[in-house]
């Protein structure tokens, strides 16, 4: 029988939720006890299935063809939902990406690019993501003694790579930084800036048809030129699917790394004898890659929509119904993880939702862990410690994002 209170529905679709991280986990964790595939009608928004556990969203994903990814997969309000379908002339989404396909549509255009991102592909990128790390922990040093670890660090370093693999020129950071935290910026005024999701997408739009059109007179080998002159069914790639494409890997491809990077080094300050035991011992850098992905937990949510009538953990879902997927909850199950609350930096097994699961996890995942990979020996070799030299600051933002401000204090090694 249901006993929560109506108010967290509310607070479930609150962007201001996941800008406190106490409160956003103490939800999640009522929530897995008491209804964990709960039905949540938010004031203003449509009604959906808020699916908490991790074995239960394993059910879910593993499905494909039961629980789709259209026609809903974000949580927007019905008012910004009747917005994007008045500016898009009726269709649901802003753009239409890898987590807005289904079926064979998903899989011939993840394939576009698929090659890209194996370790395979990853590994000839190593030396130049290599020295991209160390020109991030050069910036880190010559910054310090005190700086701000997301904005003058974490922030830039994904960037380059992600701009490095789409060939994309250095004097575009900025511009890219900027459009990219106004895309993810969620509802917090400090992040959006007086920008927005949609004017954010435009201004990605603008950018990207530019270089698009560049490429295709003058193609290069990387995937910018990939995407503008790719073809499906023998035609050329549509310009809402081609643009669609370029904003997914710009976006989430740098943001997510750092929101990562950025809460892993906080959760290793909170966490002083892990920094130790890491920096005492290198070979521990993967594992604890795994473990900051689970604790930061960057993507909150995807949406699923059933395409028939099942039954999960006893609760009867309806053909049409939408659920939403909480990683961060299915990351802190007890029933998944021992101690889900405790940073371990070896955690093994570390089954984290972190990336997805299935057909549809992160096309971009041996690229991120690489990254941070090299990004965090470097930091354990030059620097002797970090600590806070004042509050760090989460976005307010229910779908992507994690620290906005992270000011912290260096003693270089």
């Amino acid at each position: 029988m249901q006993t929560l209170d109506r108010s967290i529905d509310d607070a479930i679709a609150d962007p201001k939720t996941y800008g406190d991280q106490g409160r956003q986990h103490e939800l999640f964790t009522q929530l897995r006890a008491e209804d964990p595939v709960h039905w949540t009608e938010p004031q203003g928004y449509r009604p959906f299935w808020l699916v908490t556990k991790h074995a239960d969203i394993i059910e879910v994903e593993k499905q494909q063809d039961l629980f789709i990814n259209a026609p809903r997969s974000k949580l927007f309000s019905i008012e910004f939902e009747q917005e994007i379908k008045q500016l898009m002339q009726g269709r649901p989404h802003l753009v239409k990406g890898l987590p807005q396909m289904d079926g064979l549509e998903h899989k011939t255009y993840r394939q576009l690019t698929q090659a890209w991102f194996q370790p395979k592909q990853v590994r000839q990128l190593e030396e130049r993501i290599a020295t991209l790390a160390k020109r991030s922990v050069d910036d880190l040093l010559a910054r310090g003694p005190e700086l701000d670890f997301y904005n003058d660090v974490a922030s830039w370093f994904p960037l380059r790579v992600i701009m490095l693999i789409l060939g994309l020129p250095a004097s575009d950071e900025e511009r890219l930084l900027r459009i990219t935290q106004a895309y993810f910026g969620g509802s917090d005024p400090e992040v959006q800036r007086g920008s927005d999701l949609i004017r954010a997408t435009q201004d990605y739009i603008a950018y990207f048809d530019g270089i698009s059109e560049e490429r295709r007179r003058n193609p290069t080998d990387d995937v910018a030129s990939l995407i503008a002159n790719s073809q499906i069914d023998g035609k050329p790639i549509g310009h809402y699917e081609a643009y669609s494409y370029y904003i997914a890997l710009a976006s989430a491809g740098h943001d997510t790394t750092s929101a990562t990077a950025a809460g892993g080094l906080l959760a290793l300050m909170q966490h002083p004898e892990e920094w130790a035991r890491l920096k005492a011992n290198p070979a521990l850098v993967p594992a604890a890659i795994d473990e900051m992905v689970r604790w930061v937990s960057p993507v909150k949510h995807f949406f699923r929509t059933a395409t028939q009538d099942y039954t999960l953990r006893g609760k009867q879902i309806r053909a049409g119904d939408h659920l939403l997927m909480a990683y961060p909850s299915a990351n802190r199950d007890e029933e998944m993880f021992d101690s889900p609350f405790s940073f371990r930096i070896d955690r093994n097994p570390n089954r984290h939702l972190g990336f997805g699961y299935g057909a549809h996890a992160c096309l971009g995942m041996f690229l991120a862990k690489t990254e941070l990979q090299y990004l965090f020996r470097e930091l354990i070799a030059r620097v002797d410690s970090f600590e806070l030299a004042g509050q760090p600051a989460w976005v307010q933002t229910s779908f992507v994002g994690g620290l906005k401000r992270l000011p912290v204090r260096v003693r270089a090694a």
